[in-house]
């Protein structure tokens, strides 16, 4: 991805980097023909995923964005610092809330770069971004980070990457190291990056901030059979399924899992699939670290510990790394 290749929308500037439908359809296939059913979480996020998610963390049991928020608020001057000013700042995973905000207003990069999987609330988000800061340049990027997609070259600058929300925690250990090494690859020698990551803590925290009360992350889980009903000849039955959400304290992760409530079978793309009572499609992992596990990861990945900002009880980190 360059410049050049990039297509005038408006008030930004769009990047289409995004997973073609046959290679989506092709990721549903070989996910349920697994012994244990699986659907990648990139498949959460069309327009209405994306905008459950924000509905997600705004419940009163998902502690994440509000510890994190928080913590963007009281230390966004030293991050600004640590920064620097008018580098290039790429957003992982951007989204609709004020963490970003927080960020530009107190570093005021030149050059701003949200790269989203989800193509219609990227653009919306990217172009009230740009009304609200008419002096910013922005690069909206629709990227899949389970792919590798092309390093931005905007010339000479410091690079920095902004990754929010513990996403991290979404790929498993080998994934993650190599998400990290791509990232490392993005903003090149001594460059940075500021990430937050969901902190080990007690199971019934990290339960019940996965199954709230009013349904929301349920919602969010099933509405992902909707996404692909739409996307693909798909005929799921949205109704079929339940939303389960459940701690492995083995792997040190949460896991959702949309659990089949009656026999019945499937058909996309004229494939058919069988699902019996019982079993369940594996939709999601969230890994959560120690702040020493958690910089162990990064140096194999590259990245040189500068400082870390935790919340009074221990629920969340942000880290600012350098590659190295």
């Amino acid at each position: 991805m360059t410049p050049a290749m990039a297509e005038k929308k408006d008030a930004i500037y769009y990047h289409e980097l995004h997973v073609h439908e046959d290679n989506m359809a092709g990721e549903v296939h070989d996910g349920l023909s697994r012994q244990q059913k699986t659907l990648s979480p990139k498949f959460f996020y069309d327009k209405r995923g994306s905008e459950l998610f924000d509905e997600i963390t705004r419940l009163p049991e998902y502690y994440p964005t509000r510890t994190e928020i928080s913590l963007l608020r009281r230390h966004v001057q030293e991050m600004a610092e640590l920064l620097g000013t008018h580098s290039f700042l790429l957003e992982m995973g951007s989204g609709s809330s004020i963490k970003i905000r927080l960020l530009l207003e107190a570093a005021r990069p030149s050059i701003y770069v949200p790269m989203d999987i989800s193509r219609e609330h990227l653009i919306a988000s990217s172009q009230r971004l740009a009304n609200d800061y008419p002096w910013l340049t922005i690069h909206a990027a629709c990227v899949d980070y389970s792919r590798t997609w092309d390093v931005p070259d905007f010339g000479p600058g410091r690079y920095n990457a902004f990754f929010p929300g513990s996403s991290i925690g979404n790929f498993d250990p080998v994934s993650a190291l190599q998400l990290l090494k791509q990232i490392r690859r993005l903003v090149g020698k001594e460059g940075g990056l500021l990430i937050g990551v969901d902190l080990e803590k007690e199971p019934g925290i990290l339960e019940a901030a996965y199954n709230d009360a009013q349904g929301i992350t349920a919602s969010f889980n099933l509405n992902m059979l909707r996404h692909i009903n739409q996307r693909l000849q798909a005929d799921f039955e949205p109704d079929n399924f339940a939303h389960k959400a459940v701690y492995n304290s083995t792997q040190g992760r949460i896991e959702m899992h949309l659990e089949c409530m009656k026999d019945h079978c499937v058909c996309i793309n004229d494939k058919l699939y069988d699902f019996e009572s019982g079993e369940t499609i594996h939709t999601e992992n969230s890994y959560k670290y120690s702040v020493e596990s958690f910089h162990d990861l990064a140096a194999k990945a590259g990245f040189s510990p500068v400082r870390v900002w935790t919340d009074e009880a221990g629920l969340f980190s942000i880290h600012y790394l350098t590659a190295i």
